[in-house]
């Protein structure tokens, strides 16, 4: 279940609620006007989440390669690095 705080909360519990993303490793809604806004995570979090994505991108690019035959033998890849070197 989400946390969700007003914009008056996180304006008067700044560090309570800062606190509260790090410890629970939870995201808080802000609301505004009692309409959800904006998330708050601690910096940790969204460097884990920014970097699944990436990991999330990077296997869906692969995929799209192995489908669209853009694959090799793994033998002439490292024929072609030993070559390199």
């Amino acid at each position: 279940m989400p946390i969700i705080k007003s914009f008056s909360d996180l304006k008067n519990n700044y560090n309570e609620i800062s606190k509260m993303c790090k410890e629970t490793r939870e995201s808080v809604i802000i609301t505004v006007n009692g309409h959800r806004d904006t998330v708050i995570m601690s910096l940790e979090d969204y460097n884990q989440m920014i970097a699944e994505l990436e990991l999330l991108r990077i296997l869906s690019d692969s995929e799209d390669d192995v489908k669209n035959g853009r694959v090799k033998p793994i033998e002439s890849t490292f024929k072609e690095l030993v070559n390199k070197v």
